[in-house]
């Protein structure tokens, strides 16, 4: 085959095969594959694994607890993590009914970002970056406890014989 000058109706080099050993070509390459780490997680690395949430009580001064571990007391803010499972938020005060409530959450869309990348998916699966919490206040209204009775004996008498204690209440 004849290469001619470019004067002379030469085919110029941009038509020809193209080298892929070129450094553009090498920066291509290497790029790729990065892109696609970055790309796994999409939602993880995007949006992170926990939300902000703040928690507000009437009246306030009840003890949040997460998991059965104590948080803060309302008004308060916390980082909640993000898991795929329900959350469960307790407010607790005392003369008044334990409150049990479940966080609401929705799909993220980022984690669309994935498309078919199996890894992507499963790094904000596990990251529970998948979903999001839905509300970031909550704001809880506490009922007075009505179920407390307080017990005052009129007479109490133990029996060491029998390991026995008695107690007598009187009623109006």
């Amino acid at each position: 085959m004849e290469t001619r000058n470019h004067q002379n109706g030469a085919i110029p080099k941009s038509h020809m095969s193209r080298n892929y050993k070129s450094p553009k070509m090498k920066k291509i390459i290497l790029t790729l594959p990065i892109l696609i780490l970055i790309m796994s997680g999409c939602a993880t690395l995007l949006t992170g694994t926990k939300d902000t949430i703040t928690f507000n009580s009437k009246p306030t001064g009840a003890i949040i607890y997460k998991d059965g571990v104590e948080q803060c007391k309302t008004p308060c803010t916390i980082r909640v993590k993000r898991n795929l499972g329900d959350t469960d938020i307790e407010y607790k005060l005392d003369g008044y009914e334990t409150r049990l409530i479940t966080l609401d959450k929705e799909f993220n869309v980022l984690s669309v970002l994935n498309l078919g990348n199996l890894l992507g998916w499963g790094i904000d699966a596990l990251s529970g970056a998948v979903m999001k919490y839905d509300r970031k206040a909550y704001d809880i209204t506490l009922s007075k406890n009505t179920t407390t009775s307080v017990i005052n004996p009129s007479k109490i008498n133990f029996d060491t014989k029998k390991n026995m204690v008695e107690l007598f209440v009187q009623t109006n």
